[in-house]
């Protein structure tokens, strides 16, 4: 299936930077008809997506979703929807503060690509209108997701290729029982490299080196840093179950791998978008 986004680029930036991890930090006020207006869906600080808009949108996901073979429930869809729209709404509304227009040539360089891309004008028009859109809501479309994409590439492009690193080793256990002992063995000098490769021969308990806030573990996170090169931990509570840590290494400027790059660049359009959401009026209709 052809979208809009496979053309400006930005579906690859929003499939590792998935919207939903940026929900709203606050409620939504209602949006109350106006019938001598067009009728809207979502206003964002005074920008606003029409109704029609929205619920093109909502047919586009749920399409999708279903080819994929994903099940979502209306109230989840609706949610999906609105806030990858306000996430485009708000880092559109960011290029303009910081300067950037996608003026018509720009636009229309776009459209161009797209074309070529297609197959021509006529399946170009083709696609439109089995994907619900219209020449003007193509245009605003893309004219909202190339600005979006250059604000992310702002945010992310001040995330540094080194961070604060450690790295770590660890003993993973099932039971708490288990884990203690093996921690009291440890205290009465066992060597940890030793048992590491005892309970994990495979990895040797090998987690590499990684930056605060990497780890979807956040007890993980926290234990490694406490500790300074030679340290093992307290048995803790894990998504995995109980481990033993050990900081084998730790340095101040070690340089990210791609996935930790991504994750900490992930992190910064995240917190980006909530520090705008906290300081933003949007209003969503009833």
């Amino acid at each position: 299936m052809i979208t809009v986004c496979t053309v400006t680029g930005l579906s690859a930036c929003q499939s590792a930077l998935p919207t939903t991890l940026f929900p709203p930090t606050s409620p939504a006020t209602p949006l109350e008809p106006t019938p001598t207006q067009v009728p809207m869906a979502i206003l964002v600080n005074g920008s606003s997506i029409t109704q029609v808009e929205f619920e093109a949108e909502l047919t586009r996901f749920q399409s999708a979703q279903t080819a994929l073979g994903n099940v979502t429930s209306p109230e989840e869809t609706t949610k999906r929807v609105q806030d990858d729209l306000i996430d485009q709404v708000l880092l559109q509304q960011g290029s303009e503060a910081g300067g950037f227009a996608v003026d018509d040539a720009t636009l229309q360089a776009h459209i161009d690509n797209l074309v070529t891309k297609i197959g021509g004008m006529q399946a170009l028009n083709t696609w439109e209108g089995q994907n619900g859109y219209t020449e003007e809501t193509l245009r605003i479309a893309l004219r909202r997701q190339i600005a979006a994409a250059w604000m992310r590439d702002q945010i992310i492009s001040v995330v540094p290729y080194t961070a604060e690193q450690v790295h770590v080793q660890q003993i993973l256990f099932y039971t708490s029982e288990k884990a203690q002992a093996v921690w009291n063995e440890l205290n009465s000098g066992g060597d940890f490299a030793t048992l590491a490769a005892e309970y994990d021969p495979v990895t040797k308990g090998e987690l590499g080196w990684f930056p605060r806030n990497y780890l979807p573990d956040v007890q993980v996170d926290e234990a490694a840093f406490a500790l300074q090169p030679g340290q093992y931990s307290n048995v803790i509570q894990t998504l995995a179950g109980y481990s033993i840590l050990m900081v084998a290494a730790r340095e101040p400027d070690h340089i990210l791998s791609p996935d930790a790059l991504l994750t900490l660049q992930t992190l910064a359009v995240e917190n980006w978008l909530k520090d705008k959401r906290k300081n933003s009026t949007i209003i969503l209709a009833p």
